[in-house]
């Protein structure tokens, strides 16, 4: 392999600076108007479809475990892109045409409610039973006991595994630059597509996604120390 140019120029060092600078606006709107709230989104509409799998997992009620068990493994067990792909591409030819956006956040919700059921089941299931029977020694319902007892303490247990699929979400987010949802790394291949500077726009990108997951785990190290504070006492 040969090096056309080992250093660049102080006029190319100028250039690309002037490329940086004026590229950084497009790409913080599309992290602040696309790739933040699509995130925020999804998770929140995953973390229902979540407790709701679990809870269908865990009911008593055969058909409900089914569904929920081929659910999940229907979505681990393909790649999220393909998902993405059915979705926005695949759909149409049957007659469902969705836009960019909402398809987004279908394939995003349903990926993350599948893993985070796994998550939500299992801290449901590490509770001691002695809660449950606690519960019920009150006169507590199944629905009740789970609500008032078991479900705030699962929350605890889960917060750490949770935000990781959080933090997790916000990288995963780029995929959505497949399907023309113009979030912050669609906005840097835009705008390499114009200059061909490749290196420097993903690498641009890639350093601010690097930021928003920096500041998103110190805010989770911050929320696990105040659990084990509160579980401590």
């Amino acid at each position: 392999m040969y090096l056309n140019n080992v250093m660049p120029t102080p006029e190319r060092w100028d250039q690309l600076i002037e490329i940086a600078k004026s590229s950084l606006l497009p790409l913080l709107e599309g992290a602040v108007f696309y790739t933040i709230p699509l995130t925020l989104i999804t998770f929140l509409l995953g973390i229902f479809l979540a407790v709701v799998t679990a809870l269908a997992r865990l009911s008593n009620i055969k058909l409900f475990q089914i569904i929920a068990r081929i659910y999940v493994s229907a979505i681990r067990g393909t790649p999220l892109l393909v998902q993405l792909f059915i979705i926005f591409y695949g759909l149409p030819t049957i007659g469902i045409t969705i836009d960019p956006y909402p398809s987004a956040i279908i394939g995003f919700s349903l990926n993350v409610g599948a893993y985070a059921s796994e998550i939500i089941r299992a801290a449901i299931l590490s509770i001691p039973k002695g809660q449950w029977e606690a519960a019920y020694s009150i006169g507590m319902s199944y629905g009740q006991a789970m609500r008032r007892i078991i479900l705030p303490q699962a929350a605890r247990v889960s917060v750490p595994p949770l935000s990781n699929t959080f933090i997790s979400l916000v990288k995963d987010t780029s995929l959505a630059a497949l399907i023309l949802v113009t979030e912050m790394f669609r906005r840097a291949q835009e705008i390499a597509s114009t200059n061909y500077e490749f290196l420097l726009l993903y690498s641009e990108a890639a350093l601010l996604y690097w930021m928003i997951c920096f500041i998103l785990s110190m805010g989770q190290g911050r929320i696990e120390a105040r659990l084990d504070r509160y579980t401590a006492k």
